[in-house]
């Protein structure tokens, strides 16, 4: 079959009455790129995850691409609040900046792929949707909205990166406490010290951000 340029979602799907469904193949590579990351994806791996031939998977896929791509909009509709979104536009954009949190911690993979530039899908646009719908509670065009929506996107990628780091290194480096043991970054070392009992600032950063905006936008 000849590869063509149409996103995976514009695609014929496969027989579903078979064994093997699109939905069946996201779901266990979405299961695999949680438990090991985004590398131990294979169309191979999943393939004898699923009890089933490597070359049955290209009846809904082309090529690797396009699973990557189909994963990352699947997670991407975990970012869509299906409840009413509150009318004040600062608690609407963060239940969206909060589910995002969670959703990343849930799947560390996604910022991995996020950096490949997969095709937008139809859960991905649902959710920018949603949060330029939350801004527009707050008197702006769409121009300094999506300014908004990707200063808080920045916001939550440092985040995530900074939590993942912190959970990967598993505490304080031997290294880093001899060194701060010296003396000679006093700043640091107090710094670590008082932040000790604060392994979570997402809400204060988060409101810091917000304060900002409300104050730039005389909101």
């Amino acid at each position: 079959m000849a590869a063509t340029n149409e996103p995976v979602w514009m695609r014929q799907r496969g027989d579903r009455r078979r064994k093997l469904s699109r939905e069946a193949l996201v779901a266990t590579a979405i299961e695999i790129a949680d438990a090991e990351g985004l590398e131990a994806v294979s169309i191979r791996r999943i393939a004898g995850e699923l009890n089933v031939r490597a070359m049955s998977l290209y009846t809904h896929i082309e090529r690797k691409e396009d699973l990557l791509d189909l994963m990352f909009d699947e997670v991407a509709g975990e970012l869509v609040i299906e409840d009413p979104l509150p009318d004040d536009w600062r608690e609407a954009i963060s239940a969206i900046a909060r589910r995002e949190r969670d959703t990343l911690l849930r799947h560390p993979w996604m910022v991995d792929l996020a950096a490949r530039r997969p095709q937008v899908g139809p859960n991905a646009l649902k959710h920018g949707e949603q949060s330029l719908a939350a801004l527009s509670r707050l008197d702006v065009g769409m121009k300094d909205a999506s300014k908004i929506v990707m200063a808080v996107d920045h916001y939550m990628t440092g985040y995530f990166v900074r939590a993942r780091m912190l959970r990967e290194r598993g505490g304080e480096q031997p290294y880093m406490r001899d060194m701060l043991a010296t003396g000679r970054f006093p700043h640091l070392e107090r710094a670590f010290k008082e932040g000790a009992e604060d392994q979570e600032p997402f809400e204060q950063g988060l409101t810091w951000l917000l304060d900002g905006i409300a104050r730039e936008y005389g909101a």
